[in-house]
């Protein structure tokens, strides 16, 4: 099974990383973590991005918030499917690492989910590997149904209590 390359540009990042970490165990979904600055740290991110393939990776979440430019850094280097999180930070609640995730220039595509969407990028990633893996796939249908049962059952509770 392919992993997962989790980035984040700093460690301030991993309550919402977490969140991703948590998602990929309950699939069974082996990742590796990593704190790589796309300012800082630029070298050691182009170092495990452009062996990410090689070292057994199907994709890779890179976390970051303010200028976020983290995930831009990563998709520059690689053709491996690139999900960004932008994290909220205390400057302009996270707008800015969102637009900075999502906005990029044509040919290098970075998929942006929500402000601090981890577990929306954990199951973008599981998706994306269950296009070549049955048993992923068939564990993102069965946690999809289980979620509309759940839905269901608080619908006909709230529809038995209230209807007249």
């Amino acid at each position: 099974m392919k992993k997962i390359g989790i980035i984040m540009g700093s460690d301030s990042d991993l309550p919402v990383v977490e969140k991703a970490m948590t998602t990929l165990d309950e699939f069974g979904v082996p990742y590796a973590v990593h704190v790589y600055s796309a300012h800082r740290t630029p070298a050691e991110v182009k170092d495990f991005t452009v062996n990410a393939r090689a070292n057994g990776f199907g994709a890779i979440i890179a976390a970051a918030g303010k200028a976020a430019h983290l995930a831009g850094a990563i998709a520059a280097s690689t053709t491996l499917p690139v999900i960004g999180i932008p994290v909220k930070s205390s400057t302009l609640d996270g707008l800015d690492a969102l637009l900075s995730t999502v906005q990029m220039p044509g040919g290098i595509p970075v998929a942006t989910v929500a402000i601090d969407g981890a577990q929306n990028a954990a199951l973008l990633a599981i998706q994306m590997l269950g296009i070549e893996d049955a048993a992923i796939a068939e564990k993102l249908d069965s946690q999809r149904k289980e979620a509309a049962e759940k839905v269901l059952a608080k619908n006909a509770a709230i529809e038995e209590k209230y209807q007249k």
